[in-house]
C-alpha cells in the first residue's frame, strides 16, 4: 500500500510488517500509514491479526520481517522512545482488580515515571473525565464492564500519549456505554492525540474512522476512508425475503447474474447484494419472475460489515472467523 503522505505527516508508519507464531503466519506483509492527528480504523474479524500487528507497533512484539516506526522511531531499533510516546488499551488491561479505581491510576502513574503528587493529580482528572469519580475508591472487581472499559482508557492516558492504541475498546458494551466511549475517543481526537482503533464493527470505525485498513488473514486487503469502501461493495445493499426458504441459493445465483455481482444465499430465505444504483433493483426482480421465484418482501439498506467482506475477500467476516479457528 502506497501513502499519499510524507513521513513527517505521520504517527505510524510500517512497511512488510510479518509475525508467525509456529506455522501460523499471524501477520503477513501489513503496510500502514497513519495521519498524525486522526483516528485511523483497523478492521477485521476476530484472529484476522489486528491485535497481533498492535503489539508490533507497540513493541510488544518483535517482527519476524518488515520495519515500523512511530513518529519517525522504529519500534524495535528504539523502542525505548516508542514507549514514552504511546498508550495501549487492549481487550484486557493489566489493572489489579483488588485495587480501587483510584489507587490503579495512581500506580501506572507512578511506574510510567510521574512523581506520586503528579499521579495523583492527573488520577483525579482522569476520574473526572471519564465519570468515575463517584466509583473511585471502589475495587475494580466490583466495576460493571462499562466502566471497566472506561477505567482500561483511562489507564492508557495517565501520561498524556501523543498515539494511543486501542484495541477493540467497545467489544461487549451495551449501546449507551458504546456511544460514550465514541465520545471519548472524538474529545482525545480534538486535543491532538492520535488513535489507531482496531474494531469488528463497521459502523463504529464508519462513526470514528478519518480512514480504514480492512485486514483479513494477517494482510491488510484494503485501505481507505469509510465512503470509499462502501463504494467498493456498492452504495447500497438489496435484502430480498423468499416465500420458499429452499430457492434462496438458485435466487442469490440469478440476483447476482442479473446485476454483475457476488449475492450471497442466508437462512431464512434472505439473499443479499451490493447495489451500487437503486434503480436497477428492478432487474434482479425481473428475472427472479421468469423464474417463478416468489418474494415476500424487498429491502435496500445500507452495506455491512458482512457485505464488505464478501465482496472484498469473498467470504463474510463470520466465515473469516471460523476458519481462523480451523488455521489455529
Amino acid at each position: 500500500m502506497s501513502s499519499e503522505f510524507n513521513s513527517s505527516d505521520l504517527a505510524v508508519e510500517a512497511h512488510g510488517l510479518v509475525k508467525n507464531f509456529g506455522t501460523n503466519r499471524a501477520v503477513d506483509g501489513v503496510d500502514l500509514a497513519v495521519p498524525a492527528g486522526s483516528v485511523y480504523g483497523f478492521l477485521g474479524p476476530n484472529g484476522a491479526g489486528k491485535t497481533t500487528t498492535i503489539r508490533l507497533l507497540a513493541t510488544l512484539l518483535r517482527p519476524d520481517a518488515g520495519q515500523a516506526s512511530v513518529f519517525g522511531h522504529d519500534v524495535v531499533r528504539e523502542a525505548g522512545k516508542v514507549r514514552h510516546l504511546i498508550g495501549v488499551t487492549g481487550q484486557y488491561a493489566s489493572v489489579d482488580e483488588d485495587l480501587t479505581a483510584r489507587e490503579n491510576l495512581i500506580l501506572f502513574g507512578c511506574l510510567q515515571g510521574l512523581s506520586r503528587s503528579t499521579a495523583k493529580e492527573r488520577a483525579d482528572q482522569l476520574l473526572e473525565e471519564f465519570t468515575l469519580t463517584d466509583a473511585a475508591s471502589r475495587a475494580l472487581k466490583k466495576f460493571s464492564g462499562g466502566m471497566r472499559r472506561r477505567l482500561d482508557l483511562a489507564v492508557s492516558l495517565i501520561s498524556v500519549p501523543p498515539l494511543v492504541f486501542l484495541d477493540e475498546p467497545t467489544t461487549g458494551l451495551d449501546p449507551r456505554t458504546r456511544n460514550q466511549m465514541w465520545d471519548t475517543i472524538r474529545s482525545l481526537v480534538a486535543r491532538g492525540v492520535t488513535i489507531l482503533l482496531t474494531t469488528q464493527y463497521l459502523d463504529e470505525a464508519d462513526q470514528l474512522a478519518d480512514r480504514i485498513a480492512v485486514i483479513d488473514r494477517g494482510a491488510v486487503v484494503a485501505e481507505g476512508t469509510a465512503s470509499e469502501l462502501k463504494a467498493s461493495v456498492g452504495n447500497s445493499t438489496m435484502e430480498l425475503h423468499l416465500n420458499d426458504h429452499d430457492e434462496a441459493e438458485l435466487a442469490a445465483e440469478i440476483v447476482g447474474l442479473a446485476l454483475g455481482v457476488r449475492a450471497k444465499a442466508h437462512h431464512g430465505g434472505l439473499v443479499t447484494a451490493p447495489l451500487s444504483d437503486p434503480g436497477t433493483v428492478f432487474m434482479p426482480l425481473e428475472a427472479l419472475h421468469e423464474h417463478s421465484i416468489a418474494i415476500a418482501s424487498v429491502a435496500v439498506a445500507q452495506p455491512t460489515l458482512d457485505e464488505v467482506f464478501l465482496t472484498i475477500t469473498g467470504h463474510s467476516a463470520q466465515d473469516a472467523d471460523e476458519l481462523q479457528e480451523i488455521a489455529a
